[in-house]
């Protein structure tokens, strides 16, 4: 992308449009063209060639979901979706982000205008990652994703080299290490890969399974339960004093760092704060990582997905230090190289996989050989 990321503006509100469109040029982001209702941005979208699309959700004529599905078929573009904060937005949000969405922002409620301008500064940021990813190469992950995972994939190995990898990693002939726990870390570009790792993942293997998503409020609670719905592990959001063995999984809250405060016979004790943000997000994977590698006693691996920023470096480099394995998703196959690019320029990374290969490479790390 050569100079400001032009950027096409979708929601029915017209006071909406405007407020966002406003700050969106006051952070250097051009905006070419406004849109209320789905059928608008996709003939916009197909006149002006934009870089990054905000769509809502909810809009007359034609809803956010399916003018998604329309400009990913006909101009693929990287799309923001602006969802409110209610249960039923939530489902639909994540229904755009299978449809091709990048990621989602909370639109602010209450005295907008307000929250708005508090918002911004992150607003600018998150539309301008969104903008520089290729739409293109998170289809194709997409696609491979819906093509299942019974491909021969070569997993990263414990000495950072491509694996043997596996057909089927859930086989009868595969035995496991005991109570193995794995801490997975995402962000812009995550809860679909998230849940292609998760999928991937055997109940064979009986881990403990923690997932840190940068996810505002009001959605991990779906969020985990669309996991549970797609994996073989019992997903859910985690709570203050949660424990969970194996064969299960915890989503850390919106707005809650999750930390593990207690480790005994294989059983996870969680702790939620609200604690000042870490790395300018909380939940902070730092925080989750950290705390494991500091009460893990057992084997323990760190995985870091796509996402902007550095979140999940310090988590990794600990895990690392305290004998777990580590794995950062590949460039190629992460819609926002941000996270896994400054955990691998640690030094502490053990394995580059795609994401087709990141639960191989887990398995392999807690396979008995």
């Amino acid at each position: 992308m050569v100079g400001s990321p032009r950027a096409v503006v979708a929601d029915d509100s017209h006071f909406m449009r405007s407020v966002i469109s406003d700050i969106l040029e006051e952070g250097g982001i051009d905006v070419v063209a406004q849109a209320k209702h789905g059928r608008e941005a996709v003939e916009a979208v197909a006149e002006t060639g934009p870089d990054v699309v905000t769509m809502d959700v909810e809009m007359p004529e034609m809803d956010g979901i399916e003018a998604t599905e329309r400009i990913m078929a006909t101009r693929p573009t990287p799309i923001l979706m602006l969802s409110a904060h209610t249960d039923e937005d939530a489902d639909v949000t994540f229904e755009a982000l299978e449809k091709g969405a990048v990621d989602f922002f909370r639109k602010p409620g209450g005295e907008v205008s307000m929250e708005m301008s508090r918002l911004q500064d992150q607003l600018v940021e998150v539309v301008g990652s969104v903008a520089a990813v290729d739409p293109t190469d998170t289809s194709d992950v997409a696609s491979a994703r819906t093509a299942g995972s019974g491909v021969d994939t070569g997993g990263a190995g414990a000495d950072g080299t491509a694996g043997t990898g596996t057909s089927d990693p859930d086989t009868a002939a595969t035995a496991y290490v005991d109570n193995p726990t794995v801490v997975v870390g995402s962000s812009t570009g995550g809860p679909t890969v998230v849940e292609q790792v998760l999928s991937d993942l055997p109940l064979a293997a009986d881990l403990r399974v923690l997932v840190v998503q940068h996810m505002p409020s009001g959605f991990t609670g779906r969020f985990a339960e669309r996991l549970d719905a797609r994996s073989e592990y019992d997903v859910r959001e985690a709570e203050d004093g949660a424990r969970i063995g194996g064969g299960e999984a915890l989503i850390a809250a919106g707005d809650y760092h999750m930390e593990v405060t207690g480790y005994r016979r294989g059983r996870l004790r969680i702790g939620l704060t609200q604690d000042p943000p870490v790395n300018n997000v909380r939940p902070a994977v730092d925080v989750t990582m950290e705390t494991a590698a500091e009460r893990v006693t057992d084997p323990l691996a760190g995985v870091i997905l796509t996402g902007m920023g550095e979140d999940g470096a310090a988590g990794i480099r600990a895990i690392h230090e305290a004998g777990g394995y580590t794995v950062a998703q590949d460039e190629a196959t992460s819609a926002v190289f941000g996270m896994p690019k400054r955990a691998i320029e640690t030094g502490c990374v053990d394995g580059v996989a795609p994401v087709n290969d990141v639960a191989a490479a887990v398995l392999d790390a807690f396979e008995v050989t």
